[in-house]
């Protein structure tokens, strides 16, 4: 049996929605690794308060930029003995509209 939307709680509940899906922004470039990455802007908007850091053992100084244009970059350097079993980088920034956003990185 198919139950549509608007009679289960309405239709003005879902037409204020927001989508449900939020494509990353951005694509690892890992040609340089692991001397270096970059973590690039693949989107179409400009991303604000972009920071990392490094969650496990290893070292990556505090990055941040106050914004990220759309298809530029951002160089990191992260060391290790073993990044891929013992540690992630955490990536945060806002969106143009505010909405805060996480998302990790695994070598």
């Amino acid at each position: 049996m198919h139950i549509a939307p608007d009679s289960v709680v309405g239709s003005s509940y879902f037409s204020g929605m927001q989508p449900l899906a939020y494509r990353v922004p951005f694509a690892v470039d890992r040609s340089n690794a692991p001397q270096r990455y970059y973590l690039v802007n693949r989107s179409t908007e400009t991303l604000d308060a972009v920071r990392l850091c490094l969650l496990g053992s290893g070292a990556l100084l505090p990055l941040s930029t106050r914004r990220l244009l759309p298809g530029a970059a951002l160089a990191f350097v992260v060391r290790g003995p073993a990044l891929a079993r013992d540690a992630v980088v955490v990536v945060r920034w806002f969106r143009p509209d505010g909405d805060e956003y996480l998302w990790r990185i695994s070598f």
